[in-house]
């Protein structure tokens, strides 16, 4: 939880104003930062210093990794997240490869399971991943990436966590995950439990144990009309110790993950937080 408010802080005291094309609105922003997340010792990094809806970000991981690309699955599993890029972005509205209301073309989880190859065939990168894991099997190429810059423009949206790279030493599951862009109050109060997730659930499907998990994003920003509540709300709040995740022991493959698991299967034990900051969200 320190390291959020010390990313914060950071983007306040040393960020540098920068014009955002596609919103419209300026941000206040970085270059580079580095979080740990420790997953081993189940510290999960949901933020106590203002009320955060967990299972969304969790119902959002679980549509990636069964290659949703319909906002009416996201909803359907408890996740509303991309109701806004899938039918309020007026460039994608006005883009011919999309479907109809609620398509949200070929972005994060599309990409995972069908990368499209040349010859037409798709790759499923998720399973090829699972597969080796579970044979403990580490081929320092055990990389999930939803980034494929020759159909960005048959998505609604670019990925900003876009790639995550899963490592093993020994008996340990490691995970080193990727972000171009992060809107610090509300996209990574969602990325960094994902992070986290993704590392547990892929030790516990494997078969091996968790580790740390390594989240480095490239641009980290505030929007300017998040800057006030940050600054002068929740920065001066004293964050709670962190709650702990737990899943359901009978998720044991990535067929379980793609078929019956719902967010039942999820608890998030011992979490005190402060009252909720709304912020705005920027499509």
């Amino acid at each position: 939880m320190r390291q959020y408010l010390d990313l914060c802080q950071r983007i306040i005291d040393e960020g540098e104003w920068v014009e955002n094309e596609r919103t419209g609105k300026r941000c206040l922003t970085i270059i580079n930062a580095d979080l740990e997340y420790d997953v081993a010792n189940n510290q999960f990094p949901l933020i106590t210093t203002r009320k955060s809806y967990w299972k969304a970000a969790i119902a959002e991981m679980l549509g990636y990794l069964r290659g949703y690309d319909n906002a009416a699955d996201f909803r359907a599993i408890g996740c509303r997240t991309w109701d806004a890029n899938a039918n309020d972005n007026k460039d994608w509205l006005n883009n011919p490869h999309r479907k109809g209301e609620d398509d949200m073309g070929r972005v994060y989880g599309v990409q995972g399971r069908r990368w499209q190859k040349p010859d037409g065939s798709t790759l499923d990168q998720l399973q090829k991943i699972a597969d080796d894991l579970k044979r403990g099997i580490d081929d320092r190429g055990e990389i999930l990436t939803f980034y494929n810059p020759g159909e960005f423009d048959m998505g609604c949206l670019r990925p900003c966590m876009h790639t995550h790279t899963f490592s093993i030493l020994g008996d340990t599951l490691y995970l080193t995950s990727y972000q171009r862009s992060c809107d610090v109050p509300l996209g990574l109060n969602f990325n960094q439990v994902q992070v986290f997730f993704l590392l547990k659930i892929m030790a516990q499907i494997s078969g091996l144990k968790p580790g740390k998990a390594y989240h480095k994003i490239v641009n980290a920003h505030i929007y300017e009309d998040q800057l006030e509540l940050m600054r002068d709300v929740q920065l001066k709040r004293e964050p709670y110790p962190s709650p702990s995740l737990h899943i359901n022991p009978e998720i044991r493959s990535l067929k379980d993950l793609e078929t019956w698991v719902t967010l039942d299967d999820f608890e998030v034990k011992d979490y005190r937080y402060h009252e909720a900051i709304k912020y705005p969200f920027s499509v």
